[in-house]
């Protein structure tokens, strides 16, 4: 039979009320009569209705991921799921439990971002990999539900948002092919709809512009962040302009994917071509050669956007902007370049 409040109430002699407070943690039920409660709680095995309190409280202690096309090139990245694990920690510590939904444009279709969350029941969200043309993008800033989005500047009474610095990162990849002698540098990019493709492809820009070499627009080409896409563009890339020693991609899955079409064509890497991803996703230090790469904090990126959206769901902050920074990890991927 399952324990009751009132079960607890009999045993230590207090009001049902009183047992409600206590185990509530509110502060007019003086620390002897907590003890005793919560001591009685754990002897009686009280686990309580959650699902009740919420309705009574109208909150749920639940906090959403929602994440934008889910698929199986995110398999191999496994940048969802170190997200999720920092989110997973930083819900557990306060003691919020987490579900996660996926979406797609046809979902978006049938039901709105507020539909959604309402279903769920979650006080909150958490949005990942989220295009800047996602219909849902208006809606979250429009939606009285508090949201914090990764890698998105969307920032509003309810909305707040994590990132690291992308310019920042990309301009370090180059800068690091240019103190390698570099001149000739590529660049596969993601897609014009991510904004962490714009920021890298900036930063990618303000490297070559401070060393006053030209940017040309012809060795800039988009991968769409998968491996096989960015194979193809690099046959195309080389081939078409065979003077390049350098590629920067922004992804290793990209990057990865011009390494394997390098090789096809007879290149070496790093002598003919130097590689440099963005990541540094397990895979990156097993790729041949190992990968040069600008390393992000996955788990730490989830985890400040969990701490952040928790923060603003208890009323201890406003919706805030968090940028964390980046490091170059040089493996084998890249070398000087030879004359």
């Amino acid at each position: 039979m399952t324990t009751t409040i009132k079960d607890i109430a009999k045993a230590a002699g207090v009001s049902v009320t009183t047992v409600s407070r206590a185990l509530n943690g509110y502060s007019d039920v003086s620390e002897k009569t907590r003890k005793k409660i919560m001591t009685l709680a754990k002897e009686l095995n009280y686990s309580p209705n959650t699902l009740a309190r919420g309705l009574v409280m109208n909150v749920s202690k639940t906090i959403g991921l929602l994440v934008s096309g889910l698929n199986r090139e995110s398999e191999k990245d496994q940048i969802i799921f170190s997200i999720l694990s920092g989110i997973n920690s930083s819900a557990s510590e306060s003691d919020y439990d987490l579900v996660v939904f996926n979406t797609n444009s046809s979902k978006q279709r049938e039901k709105t971002y507020t539909q959604l969350c309402r279903e769920r029941r979650v006080d909150g969200v958490i949005i990942q990999g989220i295009k800047t043309d996602d219909p849902y993008l208006l809606e979250v800033v429009e939606s009285d539900i508090p949201c914090v989005l990764i890698d998105i500047p969307v920032h509003s009474d309810n909305v707040g948002y994590v990132t690291t610095d992308n310019v920042a990162g990309a301009k370090k990849a180059v800068e690091h092919l240019i103190e390698l002698g570099h001149r000739n540098i590529a660049m596969v990019n993601g897609h014009s709809k991510a904004f962490v493709s714009k920021k890298r492809l900036e930063g990618y820009k303000m490297a070559l512009e401070e060393s006053n070499i030209p940017v040309k627009q012809e060795w800039i080409y988009d991968g769409k962040f998968e491996e096989h896409s960015a194979s193809v563009v690099a046959k195309e890339l080389l081939m078409k302009h065979p003077e390049i020693s350098a590629i920067f991609c922004a992804s290793d899955l990209m990057a990865l994917g011009v390494i394997t079409t390098a090789k096809e064509l007879g290149l070496r890497v790093p002598e003919d071509v130097s590689i440099v991803g963005y990541d540094d996703i397990l895979l990156a230090s097993y790729a041949t050669p190992p990968l040069t790469t600008i390393s992000q904090n996955f788990y730490q990126l989830g985890f400040q956007a969990g701490q952040l959206l928790i923060s603003m769901l208890d009323g201890k902050t406003d919706p805030q902007v968090i940028t964390l920074g980046t490091k170059l990890i040089v493996r084998g991927s890249t070398t000087s370049k030879s004359f």
